[in-house]
């Protein structure tokens, strides 16, 4: 192995959402840990903010290639930058609501209970809020959960086109609120309200990624060294296999070795499974921590629809747009069963839907660009076993996936377009997202009190392996049908504050 082993009291593979969060959380507390990033700086330059390069050009997307359920190779939606796929996130960080902690029925099936709830890590929501700066107003959303203390910052205003859409849809029915988003705005605030955002990078380091707002602070208290380029591509166990040895990284010079006390992988649910059951050897023969078989196991990502509403009387002028969701049915749809929630996404232009509607002539479709406002449709997509994460005798990865919540999707969507139809929209436009776009990934890696029906525990710390935690939205045990990224910090705070990990 050519390049020098490295060693920290605490080792974090991944610098995203629960990676940077955690690296933060150990610095305030005096730990020395590693950060290691298997990409790089992402450069500002001017193709940040360029819709063709990045929506069509796909410029800062990853090279990998995984393959699905019927074989089929496809590119996912992941970046391997420091700070993560928050790099390119849309920046909204709700909060789970209560019951997304409980045991729910749902009309095909059951949404799992945590093992801790709501109030349990309600504290570090709000901590998480103010790390991220995230704007947003109280008393607005009829399903918001209880609150501590209030936000940290006030909600985004809407701009006019926004706030007439508000009273549109209160007239058509439902219930708009503010929605919470992580952004860097107000008098001495960076941002400057572009129309660069949601999909974006921030060439301005306005939006709260985990870059800006965990990685580099937590730089800053010398406790914390960053290793970019470095690919973590096994574990190895000690004797016993109760507890990692170290982790082989491959870099730019070749193959080393990580060692330390105490290891973190955060590299979102997918890879942090496939980097599990890659490591399988004679110690772990069905891969690391994987005594329960459901590492890999359990895979969700929301089932979502991109929506453009569209209305050729009326201009859409705004730069900011997402300002604004509805969640009336997130709970009961009229029937008792839980529906989702719909989302008002960045303003859409003309070439970023060429990256969908490939044949359509762009003259039209910045026609319809102009004359439309775009939304997320958002339903839970409920755990399956059989959905999972799979390494096949090449070494590739398979992502299996048959969504369990699609009636509920198409019950929300139709009371959806009913509500837009109403509120003066001629034509709906619909963009299913599919596999590749894998948004709000999950429950590989689920948490849970019982070794042989879970394999991380209620602190992200696996059942079989005393020294590794799994730290990012792996561990969820149910997906909620909210942006899972200010959950993720959350829980990262909380592991810090709670457990063992930084006892190093």
């Amino acid at each position: 192995m050519s390049s020098p082993d490295l060693y920290a009291d605490v080792v974090i593979v991944g610098s995203g959402m629960g990676g940077g969060t955690t690296a933060y959380a150990l610095a305030k507390k005096g730990v020395s840990v590693l950060v290691l990033e298997r990409g790089d700086r992402l450069p500002n330059e001017k193709e940040n903010w360029g819709p063709k390069e990045i929506f069509v050009d796909k410029r800062y997307k990853s090279k990998e290639v995984w393959v699905d359920g019927r074989g089929k190779d496809f590119a996912p939606g992941v970046h391997f930058y420091v700070g993560g796929n928050t790099k390119l996130y849309g920046a909204a960080l709700p909060r789970m609501r209560e019951k997304d902690f409980e045991e729910l029925k749902h009309l095909e099936g059951v949404s799992a209970a945590w093992p801790f709830t709501y109030w349990d890590i309600e504290p570090f929501y709000v901590e998480a809020e103010k790390m991220y700066k995230v704007h947003s107003n109280s008393g607005e959303d009829p399903t918001e959960p209880g609150r501590s203390e209030p936000f940290p910052y006030p909600a985004l205003p809407h701009e006019p086109y926004i706030a007439a859409l508000a009273d549109r849809l209160r007239k058509s029915g439902v219930t708009p609120h503010s929605n919470s988003m992580g952004i860097d705005f107000g008098d001495d605030g960076k941002c400057i309200r572009c129309n660069t955002c949601d999909g974006f990078v921030c060439r301005v380091g306005a939006k709260s990624d985990a870059e800006i707002n965990a990685i580099n602070p937590a730089l800053l208290t010398g406790k914390v060294k960053l290793q970019t380029l470095a690919e973590v591509i096994r574990i190895e166990l000690t004797d016993d296999g109760r507890s990692v040895d170290c982790l082989v990284v491959k870099g730019p010079s070749g193959e080393y070795k990580v060692k330390g006390k105490k290891f973190v992988l955060s590299c979102g649910a997918v890879l942090t499974a496939a980097l599990l059951l890659r490591s399988k050897s004679a110690k772990a023969p069905n891969g690391v921590a994987n005594s329960s078989d459901l590492v890999g196991r359990n895979f969700m990502m929301h089932i979502n629809t991109h929506i453009a509403a569209f209305d050729y009387k009326r201009k859409n002028d705004v730069t900011f747009q997402k300002t604004l969701s509805f969640a009336d049915w997130y709970f009961d749809g009229g029937k008792g069963y839980p529906l989702g929630i719909v989302q008002l996404i960045g303003k859409v232009q003309g070439i970023m839907m060429k990256s969908y509607a490939t044949k359509v002539p762009l003259a039209i479709l910045n026609y319809v660009a102009d004359r439309s406002v775009e939304f997320l449709v958002m339903t839970e997509d409920l755990a399956s076993r059989e959905n999972r994460v799979v390494i096949d005798d090449r070494n590739r990865i398979h992502l299996v996936r048959k969504p369990v919540g699609m009636s509920t999707h198409k019950k929300l969507m139709r009371k959806t377009l009913r509500v837009l139809r109403k509120s003066g929209y001629q034509a709906i436009f619909k963009q299913p997202f599919d596999i590749s776009m894998n948004a709000h990934q999950c429950g590989t890696a689920v948490a849970g009190s019982d070794p042989k029906r879970s394999v991380v525990d209620q602190y992200c710390k696996t059942h079989d392996v005393d020294n590794l935690y799994l730290i990012d939205s792996s561990f969820f045990p149910s997906s909620g049908a909210v942006n899972p990224a200010l959950t993720i910090a959350a829980q990262a705070l909380r592991v810090v504050a709670k457990s063992d990990l930084s006892h190093v």
